[in-house]
């Protein structure tokens, strides 16, 4: 191809440019002098990827009262457009603000926010901050059949994702949750995975296990935490036989299924509250696959952070992730949410930030 291109270039007197998304051929092409450029037809807009939180809306103090007692209120004349399913702040002086989400009716509506999120006998869950308050409330809503979500290391995408899930589904909404996440690997790879296909994607999927572990865990009393000595495995005890998780229940009966996404290429999905991880990392045309896969009843979550790409056919404007939220936004079973505030450790926050 580089050839081809430079032999061009000597007998057309008009610009020759190579267009590839293929690094090692740009860098090959920029050595020996020759125009190169990436795609241009799927990159979203810079400041879509740049979004911060919710915008923020001033208000009469009796308005912001009238919508804390009914629960709607609508759209100032002077605020510009904003889509369905999409988060707004009200405020009203310096310190009165409520959180609201546009419904599909034109009016803002009060977020639908458990007081806490517990599944079975585990550890109970609440949003720790307003992203989060309004990512639950993204997550619980029926009407956004599809939610993307950005947010860098630690602001709790991945367990606030699946704990909804679990809620929803153990609520009759669904049948059961499904699980993926690109297969791009950070760096050098072991090679080879031996075993089936589950042992094939369970070093991938940790993350979602991770998460299981943590809602489906029973708290303990400060006085029990001490194991006795020679007893292995944290999630041992008298619920669960020795080597087994407090997950693998869910696994068995396929109430909580892991999706390959190599496989699912023709195969329509009802009634499943779908969840893939790291979607920065797809191309768009595999979110396309993903996201017409979804069959009535079906939910959809989308969750990455654009600025942590391994793909080297994608960047953070051209990945799955913002191109399905940038052609799917003015949906009105779209709906999208923005993590800034990082809760997983001061130190995974700093490094999130200026490393």
């Amino acid at each position: 191809i580089l050839v081809t291109t430079r032999l061009i270039a000597s007998k057309n007197s008009a610009p020759t440019v190579l267009v590839t998304k293929d690094l090692n051929m740009q860098l090959k092409a920029h050595a020996i002098g020759l125009p190169c450029e990436d795609y241009q037809n799927d990159k979203v807009d810079s400041n879509l990827v740049k979004e911060t939180g919710p915008t923020i809306i001033d208000l009469r103090p009796s308005d912001l009262q009238r919508f804390a007692s009914s629960g709607t209120i609508e759209l100032p004349s002077h605020v510009k457009k904003i889509y369905p399913n999409e988060y707004v702040l009200l405020k009203a002086g310096e310190k009165r603000t409520m959180p609201a989400r546009m419904g599909s009716d034109g009016l803002f509506h009060k977020l639908f926010i458990p007081d806490q999120i517990r599944i079975q006998q585990g550890k109970p869950l609440r949003p720790l901050n307003l992203g989060q308050q309004c990512f639950i409330d993204a997550l619980l809503n029926p009407e956004a059949t599809l939610v993307t979500c950005y947010g860098q290391a630690g602001t709790g995408k991945t367990l606030l994702a699946v704990a909804s899930a679990l809620h929803a589904t153990f609520g009759g909404e669904y049948n059961g949750v499904t699980v993926s996440r690109p297969v791009i690997p950070l760096g050098d790879t072991l090679g080879f995975l031996p075993g089936s296909l589950e042992e094939k994607l369970d070093p991938w999927l940790k993350p979602i296990f991770d998460a299981l572990e943590f809602l489906l865990t029973p708290e303990q009393n400060p006085a029990k935490r001490k194991q006795p000595r020679g007893r292995k495995g944290a999630t041992d005890g008298p619920f669960n036989p020795p080597g087994k998780k407090v997950y693998d229940s869910m696994l068995d009966s396929g109430l909580v299924e892991i999706e390959a996404l190599c496989y699912i290429r023709g195969r329509s999905i009802p009634n499943r509250y779908f969840i893939l991880d790291e979607a920065q990392q797809l191309t768009p045309l595999e979110a396309k696959t993903i996201v017409t896969r979804m069959a009535r009843g079906s939910k959809l979550v989308l969750i990455g952070d654009p600025a942590q790409i391994d793909n080297p056919y994608v960047d953070r404007l051209s990945n799955g992730l913002v191109y399905t939220r940038d052609r799917l936004r003015d949906e009105a079973c779209s709906s999208h949410v923005t993590l800034e505030r990082g809760e997983r450790s001061q130190l995974a926050e700093a490094a999130a930030k200026k490393m």
